[in-house]
């Protein structure tokens, strides 16, 4: 738990039913859960479980059916699309499996895409050095021109990080981060992960892999749409890496 104890995330009585002609798929079932300001929790379960479902409403891309979800106090499930729009790109940051770069572009500009929908309007020179410095924070210094078919799938990944941090967010919601990288690669970028985390940063991961969410801090099981268990992890597993300090995008001032 953060030290303030502070829910940034709060869930409700949450469900969500879909509907294909007659029959009804209850995919989560009265979910009520809350997510202090600076945890990292782990999201587990096996598929069908509602996990990917929780995390697409936690990420604002889903409404619930019923149910609330307030986010650092804010009821999501009230707000118009333009207002959730705002709130994924300022609120939340997205990690996900497949990196979801684009593949035509240098890390640098795939970093700045979050920025050009921001409401703040940055000079070139302002997106590339802001662009740049949470290159730099996660191990990418050097390597800001090049595409996503040059660097290796942790480095793709790392870009990917940077991005969902450009904006400052309060949460950043990680699916499936380590889906597609070796072992050595996924204790790398679990290592970023608790470096933002200690730093204040909100995350949220799914993950079916026990092994990385021992590097959480807790640990959410769902099980036919409904929360299992929701455990603390007493002493979580410590991934090692070469970062040093991990800065957020606004830890400088611009020059």
């Amino acid at each position: 738990m953060s030290a303030n104890g502070a829910a940034v995330i709060q869930l409700i009585g949450v469900e969500k039913t879909y509907r294909a002609g007659e029959m009804e798929v209850r995919a989560v079932r009265g979910i009520s859960l809350e997510i202090c300001r600076g945890e990292f929790v782990a999201l587990m379960g096996s598929s069908g479980s509602g996990k990917s479902t929780l995390m697409n409403m936690l990420g604002a891309l889903d409404r619930p059916t019923a149910g609330r979800y307030l986010l650092d106090g804010i009821d999501v499930s009230q707000l118009s699309r333009d207002q959730l729009a705002d709130i994924r790109n300022g609120k939340l940051g997205f990690v996900f499996q497949s990196f979801n770069l684009l593949p035509r572009t240098s890390a640098r500009e795939n970093v700045e895409l979050p920025l050009l929908y921001g409401k703040h309007q940055l000079t070139n020179q302002q997106l590339r050095e802001k662009a740049d410095r949470v290159l730099a924070a996660v191990g990418l210094q050097g390597r800001e021109d090049h595409h996503p078919s040059q660097l290796s799938g942790g480095q793709q990944q790392r870009v990917a990080i940077a991005r969902a941090l450009i904006n400052g967010p309060e949460v950043l919601l990680a699916d499936e981060p380590t889906g597609n990288l070796d072992s050595r690669t996924s204790i790398e970028i679990m290592g970023i992960f608790q470096e933002l985390n200690d730093r204040g940063i909100t995350i949220v991961m799914v993950t079916h892999e026990q092994d990385i969410a021992s590097y959480a801090r807790r640990n959410v099981v769902m099980r036919d749409g409904s929360v299992q268990s929701d455990i603390a992890v007493a002493q979580p597993l410590i991934a090692k890496t070469e970062l040093g300090k991990v800065a957020t995008a606004d830890d400088q001032p611009t020059a």
